[in-house]
């Protein structure tokens, strides 16, 4: 046993000497477990924790190697890292520092999960999407009334509209009993007969975690409690990456809890600035109308006249309108009497007599011409008809037999042109100048045998 007088180490040489020892002694491994508590600050740098179901190792993966990493590394992924067991040594921190991941499965939290999500949606319990109370008449709060979420409604919502009255109805909302506290709480409230769902509201809410801290609002009777509730419910459970079975199960969902208290309550600052505007408008359209109205009344004002006026002023136009009136009448009988007068004289160019004796001149001047062109006429035509006779006589077959020459015709008056048309016996006439001959075919004797000269 080492004595007071021996040296004493510092921790920062105790934490160095157990670095080296550490570092020396495993060297590096590869490490296989679920993934939780995913951390990426802004130097690029990606902590997190490897956990099993008795231990949990915190692990730091540096910029320099984070950006060769492409697994998605999300809360509830089972992976496989490499890397050396080191020491943190300003806090004394045993760690593993990684130097790569790779994805080995879905962690168990993560699976049962999307079990429950694929079962619960078959089923129609993700199905609520009724509208809320805007603003609600009573928000009943189901949450930790020491957690920063409730704080932080509470801020949003006394700032934006203070009128709306707020019931904190303390639950657990991490642990093994969050999940039962928070079914039986809005049981509770849906029993209250002084609730109504048109004018009522729950919200459903707490801060952040890692996946295991939210898991009591992935419960299967929890979000049935939330698909069943006569009350609408919002559910504002982690921040903007966290998704529960209650978000589903919810008729409506924010992000964080400060959204929540901004979704379900106006802003009594852009109400108020909205309602000076309107006031504005309303004040600038009552001028703008008493100003067109007082125009208006001038304007009456200035056409109003005296009965005595309007009287003279009516007879003046009366008068005006019998003048143009009589005006009218002359000028329309007179156009009338002028149109009477020409009709008159077409109707005496067109009388009947008149078109007789017109008719009856016309056909005495043809007849007169017809005496006149007719002599001329047949001579003309005489003329005309000797000389066709003549070209007619010196084309015609007649004259042709005339000059000795004769048609030889069958019994049925067809001329014979050539001598193979006939057979001999048949009998032919012969047409002449003058008259006619029947005649016979006879057969063309043989000719003479010549004598042989030998």
């Amino acid at each position: 046993m080492p004595s007071a007088d021996d040296t004493a180490l510092s921790v920062s040489e105790l934490n160095r000497d157990a670095r080296q020892l550490l570092e020396s002694g495993i060297g590096e491994v590869w490490v296989e477990a679920e993934l939780s508590g995913v951390s990426r600050p802004a130097s690029g740098h990606v902590y997190f924790t490897l956990k099993d179901e008795r231990a949990q190792l915190r692990c730091a993966l540096f910029r320099n190697r984070a950006r060769f990493v492409t697994a998605p590394m999300r809360d509830g992924d089972r992976v496989k890292v490499r890397g050396r067991v080191s020491l943190f040594e300003p806090r004394g921190d045993f760690q593993l520092i990684a130097d790569a991941v790779q994805p080995a499965g879905e962690g168990e939290l993560l699976a049962a999960f999307e079990r429950l999500k694929t079962k619960l949606d078959a089923e129609g319990v993700f199905a609520n999407a009724r509208a809320l109370p805007f603003p609600p008449r009573h928000l009943l709060v189901l949450t930790s009334p020491t957690g920063a979420a409730i704080r932080d409604v509470l801020a949003v919502l006394a700032a934006r509209w203070p009128l709306s009255q707020v019931t904190l109805i303390p639950v657990p909302v991490q642990g093994r009993e969050a999940a039962p506290a928070l079914i039986a709480a809005l049981g509770l409230l849906n029993r209250q007969s002084t609730l109504e769902p048109e004018r009522d509201a729950i919200l459903v809410t707490r801060g952040g975690g890692s996946l295991e801290d939210l898991w009591a609002f992935n419960d299967e009777h929890l979000a049935r409690a939330i698909f069943h509730s006569r009350l609408p419910v919002m559910s504002a459970v982690g921040h903007e990456v966290d998704v529960t079975l209650a978000d589903f199960a919810a008729d409506s969902r924010a992000p964080t809890p400060s959204a929540a208290a901004e979704r379900l309550v106006p802003d009594a600052a852009a109400l108020r600035q909205r309602l000076v505007q309107l006031e504005e408008r309303l004040t600038r359209s009552q001028r703008a109308r008493l100003d067109t109205q007082g125009q208006r009344l001038d304007h009456l004002r200035a056409r109003l006249r005296h009965p005595g006026e309007v009287l003279a002023y009516r007879r003046r136009q009366l008068e005006q309108l019998h003048g143009r009136l009589h005006r009218a009448m002359n000028a329309r009988l007179a156009e009338r009497r002028e149109r009477e007068r020409h009709l008159r004289q077409r109707l005496a160019l067109r009388s009947p007599q008149w078109q007789v004796e017109q008719a009856e001149q016309r056909l005495t001047l043809a007849a007169q011409r017809l005496r006149r062109s007719m002599p001329r006429s047949l001579a003309r035509h005489r003329e005309r008809l000797a000389a066709v006779s003549r070209e007619l006589q010196a084309v015609s077959p007649l004259a042709i037999l005339g000059r000795g020459y004769s048609i030889l015709e069958t019994p049925e008056g067809h001329v014979v042109k050539r001598a193979e048309d006939t057979r001999p016996g048949e009998r032919l006439e012969a047409r002449l100048g003058e008259g006619r001959l029947a005649l016979e075919v006879l057969p063309t004797p043989s000719p003479p045998s010549t004598p042989d000269r030998n």
